[in-house]
């Protein structure tokens, strides 16, 4: 039994919530809109087994009042690294979908391993290719194929590839073998493991490095004392970019949750170009979120540069003014 609070416009929510539910000859409880208590009680009156949800949701769900008193043991298929798991009394990484890579272009999975993989291999890998897809590493510029463990452009082809962009010219986004540009950035291994590095346009570009949000996001997850916290790059005259980290609290637990606090946990945990320079933090209200519930990239850099010089900040001698907000002068 699957619970699960994902829109069925996007992949995800249609094709491995709802389709592979119905596949496998499961039972679907939904909501229309996602509600921590409702779901809660769903899980604990319906018993159900598998939970699919964006990590703030879950984190919102452990958080309610109450939570930890609730019998959730019916739960047996839930990421270890959820902030729900121990009270469903998971003490195991058994299980996860970590270990897959896809996009609404290919119709969620391109490559993927099986869910009961070792923790290891889920948490560092997307996985392989699964039959009928291709995927290739490229050069973002020249499109020409790159050599294993070279970084580049992952580029897809195969069955479940889109028909097409509607509107659009088919040459304005696949290549001449047919291949989708993902603008997503990764690489293969010699194993042939997909790694995903995140958006190519994302990636944050400081003092000649690249630094994937990502990878301080995940290092993140399990971090007592916060609902979410998102990695953006704001630009600076020395470092071309500085890593700044926009966080929201839970309100539980803050005596952990403060910008020193964070940069320490990080510094052992990351390279030390990588660790955020500033940590900064919102209240959810002040997030902008898709229709799906996803924090945007675009105006939470904005946010952050608001905040930036709203707090004077000075980061290796560059005090932050307000030429530096989009629309300023």
């Amino acid at each position: 039994m699957v619970l699960t609070a994902q829109p069925f416009f996007w992949t995800a929510g249609i094709c491995m919530s709802l389709g592979a539910t119905l596949a496998g000859g499961g039972r679907l409880v939904l909501q229309e809109n996602f509600e921590p208590e409702a779901a809660l009680d769903a899980i604990e009156k319906l018993r159900v087994t598998t939970v699919f949800a964006w990590p703030h949701q879950e984190t919102a769900m452990a958080s309610l009042p109450g939570a930890a008193e609730r019998d959730l043991r019916s739960v047996e298929k839930l990421n270890h690294a959820s902030p729900l798991a121990a009270l469903c009394g998971i003490d195991e990484d058994r299980w996860g979908t970590s270990g897959s890579y896809g996009l609404s272009e290919t119709f969620t999975l391109a490559s993927a391993i099986p869910a009961r993989s070792p923790a290891a291999l889920r948490e560092k890998t997307a996985g392989r290719p699964l039959p009928g897809m291709q995927i290739r590493i490229v050069d973002p510029e020249t499109g020409e194929p790159v050599a294993t463990g070279e970084r580049g452009e992952i580029a897809v082809k195969g069955i479940t590839l889109m028909k097409g962009y509607h509107k659009v010219d088919p040459e304005l986004y696949l290549d001449a073998e047919g291949f989708f540009r993902t603008q997503d950035g990764g690489y293969f291994d010699d194993e042939g493991y997909l790694y995903w590095e995140g958006r190519l346009g994302n990636l944050i570009k400081t003092g000649g490095a690249n630094v994937s949000p990502l990878e301080i996001e995940e290092a993140l997850r399990s971090y007592p004392g916060l609902w979410t916290a998102h990695a953006v790059g704001v630009p600076h005259p020395t470092w071309g970019e500085i890593v700044v980290l926009c966080a929201v609290a839970t309100g539980e637990g803050d005596e952990g949750v403060t910008e020193d606090a964070i940069r320490a946990f990080l510094r052992t945990h990351l390279a030390i170009y990588k660790v955020p320079r500033r940590v900064l933090f919102f209240r959810k209200e002040e997030l902008a979120l898709t229709a799906n519930q996803k924090i945007q990239a675009g105006p939470l850099r904005e946010a952050a540069k608001k905040r930036l010089v709203a707090d004077g900040a000075d980061v290796d001698g560059y005090r932050y003014r307000a030429a530096d907000i989009e629309g300023t002068a």
